[in-house]
């Protein structure tokens, strides 16, 4: 059997592009598996920010309430078990090279792919990496005992992977430009992307007060019921507390999510919109609602991290919008002193419409190479942003020589904002916990019926 780590240096291999929307070759390797469409009420989401958040809020809310839930998402920060998780606790390595051999039959076209060995009618079927990790993700869902599934889509929604599973909600968080080369260049024809998800007679949640109307076009035209933030539901706050009122229930006291920044209550908002359209399958009181928004975690989103030096603060923003969140963020908690950034962003982001966006915010900048073939150099991202910013500019080989270049020049009144990519923030952390700055993470690997506490240092 190979190792986890095998399996995922093989998928990297197989396909021509790391990049290939669509769905016909996943319907064909879920025919072949003999794979069984979920009975259970499933949440999609879709959107170029927030996915993370309205997908963490769910899944909280319904754990809450009692419920077995399977979730997917992706990117990872660091360990590509967090992608699918079940019951809260990340898939085990055993269960997932499990689904990746199943995977791996089917796609050649073998006997054993989970019938009678008549699958190798019309030859091997090519899998992008993320096709694996998703078609692995439905077969750890399939073989657990659920109550529903929550699932992010990667990329755009039409042609995702994700897609190929029918939702019983659908859920558009937000619309901005990113994946331009494969989305479209417009807004307009983003929307049309995302749009895909939603499905005629089934709810279609839109998660922002401004959207392109081409979204609430394409959801008239699928025959979805839509429900829109600040029409079907909205939000107000009150202080410290909040209240939501929907289709089906009216929250007036609620208390703040526990995730921070200026959009979360958007967030959360959306999220309850989603899962109140479950009823009568899945019931759920409105302190189960609460509870899941005080209990909901989820890293890098906003994430400050006091220490006795600097203040931390961890955000994966990789595009103009969300870095436009997070100024405003940023503004909303002001610091004695400077603000450093520590920044990697991929070769093929709008790196200089992220650093305009903070470019009121951030008085100098720690920028880290990138790896991968989306990777690129710390010069080369210092040459894309230095024309729209007057801060100072360091580059530095890697994310851990940026951290510690920054911590290094900060003061204790300062603060050191991670941001740029998950391949950014993740490595931060792995420093931070590194240097004692913040207690190291113990994951929780789902093994069945019965959870077991893992190490990071388990394989």
């Amino acid at each position: 059997m190979q190792s986890l780590e095998e399996w995922l240096a093989h998928q990297e291999r197989v396909h021509p592009k790391a990049i290939d929307l669509g769905l016909e070759r996943l319907r064909r390797v879920l025919e072949r598996l003999h794979w069984q469409r979920p009975s259970v009420p499933v949440i999609t989401i879709a959107g170029t920010n927030g996915k993370g958040s309205v997908a963490a809020y769910c899944t909280a809310m319904l754990e809450a309430a009692g419920c077995q839930v399977g979730t997917f998402t992706s990117p990872h920060l660091r360990d590509y078990r967090e992608r699918i998780r079940v019951n809260g606790a990340v898939v085990g390595a055993a269960a997932l090279v499990e689904a990746f051999e199943r995977i791996e039959t089917a796609r050649l076209g073998t006997a054993g792919a989970g019938g009678e060995g008549t699958a190798g009618a019309g030859g091997a079927i090519s899998l992008t990496f993320f096709e694996y990790n998703a078609l692995a993700a439905l077969l750890v869902f399939e073989a657990a005992t659920l109550d529903a599934w929550v699932l992010e889509i990667g990329m755009g929604g039409r042609l995702d992977a994700v897609n190929v599973v029918d939702p019983t909600v659908a859920v558009v968080v937000s619309i901005g430009f990113d994946h331009q080369e494969f989305l479209g260049s417009t807004l307009e024809d983003i929307a049309r992307e995302k749009a895909g998800v939603f499905r005629r007679g089934r709810p279609a949640v839109l998660g922002s007060y401004e959207m392109p109307p081409q979204l609430e076009a394409c959801a008239r035209a699928v025959g979805a019921r839509l429900k829109r933030l600040g029409r079907e539901f909205d939000v107000t706050r009150l202080g410290e507390r909040w209240s939501y009122r929907g289709t089906r229930w009216s929250l007036p006291d609620l208390p703040l999510p526990a995730l921070r920044g200026d959009a979360q209550l958007c967030n959360a908002a959306t999220a309850i919109a989603a899962v109140e359209e479950l009823a009568p399958r899945i019931e759920m009181s409105a302190a189960s609602v609460a509870l899941g928004l005080e209990a909901v975690r989820l890293a890098a989103r906003f994430e400050v991290i006091r220490t006795s030096g600097p203040t931390w603060i961890l955000d994966v923003a990789h595009n103009p919008a969300a870095a436009a969140v997070l100024e405003r963020n940023l503004r909303s908690l002001p610091v004695a002193g400077k603000t450093l950034a520590v920044c990697g962003i991929l070769a093929d982001k709008d790196a200089a419409g992220v650093a305009a966006a903070l470019a009121d915010s951030i008085d100098e900048w720690w920028l880290a190479a990138t790896g991968g073939a989306r990777g690129t150099s710390a010069a080369e991202l210092a040459a894309r942003i230095a024309p729209v910013t007057a801060a100072t500019i360091h580059t530095a080989r890697d994310v851990a020589a940026a951290c510690a270049s920054a911590l290094a020049a900060a003061r204790a009144q300062d603060r050191i904002v991670v941001l740029g990519s998950f391949h950014t923030v993740g490595p931060a952390i792995e420093w931070l916990e590194a240097h004692g700055l913040i207690p190291r993470e113990t994951l929780h690997e789902y093994t069945g019926p019965q959870r077991r506490k893992l190490s990071n240092t388990d394989s």
